[in-house]
């Protein structure tokens, strides 16, 4: 909006100053008082107000010109206000300056000078709009949201973060498989709880299990359970995480990790709902919504035969992609602000370090970052010193924060271990087994 109000009571300067302006395609309008120029505000919109400090004869106080800016303030308080002031006493302008008007110039003006910061002015105040409108439809499409789906506790401020939910929401009750897919540490199991806290199936039980998190031999036995006896140390009868979750949802983290024969008895379960238990003949009904997830480019998988194609487009029939909190920025500090739950209150250049960390273990790495900064600062504001950021000056190696450990990653940690499985699997963040199944993968010898 490249309109100008000008509040002056000398028509000399009004009109030398619509005349500058018009030559630079800004379209000015004069006020001869304080009462006119608010008056004009009140009639059409401005991009910014150049106002006197003076209008009464003889008058050198300020006062007025004070007067004048509160009122516009009370108004318009994002409007941008330039002060002219005719007199070497800027004192009245200056600390008008400090309660937030946007510059002030001495008469006489250069005009370079006051071109540039008009349109440097308009310009911002375009892009502030244009934000601020931008605000407004997310703050829209948040609240609508939270009206047609229960939000489950989820804390978020990103457009991302958002798509996805509405996404998410519109598929909630139909009764489909669906992946979600995303990196560690990004929140996945948040987003199946939404799922299913918005579904048919809400009143019933949410049950998760992650595959990666157990040897390749229990995986079956926590999915479908076991009689007694069915393997060394089964003394009893179990429940598999099918029957817990029985008329509710299922969410399978890892999925593909869940090995060849245990794929093929899940793809079985998903068709007919039918299973067995691990050493049983008797066939199970089950009835059951089932979300899985994982960090794996399953595709590649069914190309190299490790994953099975017909489990794949049952598991896929809806995806749900969730980005990495480095491409959700917008949701860093009030994910932060919630970790901390008022226990400590974050410092700006805290809250900026936030910002431009990279987060390559998401959500997990924030929460931990948070929570430790917290417990060393000892309840007081937050510093990035004690946030322990990889890329702060004297902070340790990236590979620390990683949730999927490249392979030079896990060589250099049990390098930093001695060979130490368990100790190498600590400063990964890692399960012995989930170590030695990146190991496998890498194919490292310990």
């Amino acid at each position: 909006m490249r309109r100008v109000l000008i509040i002056d009571d000398h028509p000399g300067v009004g009109q030398a100053l619509e005349l500058l302006l018009s030559l630079h395609d800004i379209e000015a309008s004069v006020a001869a008082s304080p009462a006119e120029g608010l008056a004009l505000l009140e009639t059409r919109p401005f991009g910014l107000v150049i106002q006197d400090m003076n209008f009464s004869t003889d008058t050198t106080s300020g006062e007025e010109g004070e007067q004048l800016f509160r009122a516009i303030r009370s108004r318009r308080p994002d409007l941008p206000i330039i002060l002219l002031t005719a007199w070497t006493r800027l004192d009245a302008a200056v600390a008008l300056v400090k309660a937030g008007a946007a510059d002030y110039l001495a008469k006489p003006w250069d005009d370079a000078k006051l071109v540039a910061t008009v349109e440097n002015l308009l310009e911002l105040g375009e892009a502030s709009r244009e934000v601020a409108q931008l605000r407004e439809a997310r703050r829209q499409r948040k609240a609508s949201l939270a009206r047609r789906h229960d939000l489950s506790g989820l804390v978020f401020d990103a457009d991302a973060t958002l798509s996805l939910l509405e996404l998410a929401g519109q598929i909630a009750a139909a009764p489909v498989p669906v992946l979600i897919t995303g990196p560690n540490g990004a929140g996945k199991e948040r987003i199946a709880a939404f799922v299913h806290a918005n579904s048919a199936a809400k009143d019933g039980p949410f049950v998760a299990l992650n595959c990666g998190a157990l040897p390749a031999d229990l995986i079956e036995a926590e999915l479908f359970g076991s009689d007694s006896g069915a393997y060394t140390g089964a003394a009893k009868a179990r429940v598999g995480r099918f029957e817990a979750a029985d008329s509710g949802t299922l969410f399978l983290d890892e999925i593909a990790n869940l090995p060849l024969a245990g794929q093929m008895k899940l793809l079985r379960v998903l068709e007919t709902g039918q299973f067995e238990r691990l050493g049983s003949s008797k066939t199970r009904q089950t009835r059951v919504r089932v979300l899985s997830a994982t960090n794996a480019d399953l595709r590649a998988m069914v190309k190299a035969g490790s994953f099975r194609e017909d489990l794949f487009y049952r598991l896929n029939l809806i995806e749900l992609r969730l980005p990495p909190l480095a491409e959700r920025r917008d949701d860093v500090l009030p994910l932060a602000e919630h970790f901390l739950a008022g226990r400590a209150r974050l410092g700006e250049a805290a809250r900026d370090a936030l910002l431009a960390h990279r987060w390559p273990g998401n959500v997990r790495e924030l929460k931990n970052a948070v929570e430790r900064a917290a417990l060393l600062g000892g309840g007081g504001e937050i510093t990035p010193a004690l946030l322990g950021l990889d890329d702060l000056p004297g902070s340790g190696p990236a590979w620390r924060n990683l949730d999927e450990p490249s392979r030079d990653a896990v060589v250099a940690a049990l390098g930093s271990a001695a060979g130490n499985v368990s100790r190498a699997a600590a400063q990964l963040g890692l399960s012995r087994q989930a170590l030695y199944r990146r190991l496998e993968r890498y194919g490292i010898t310990p």
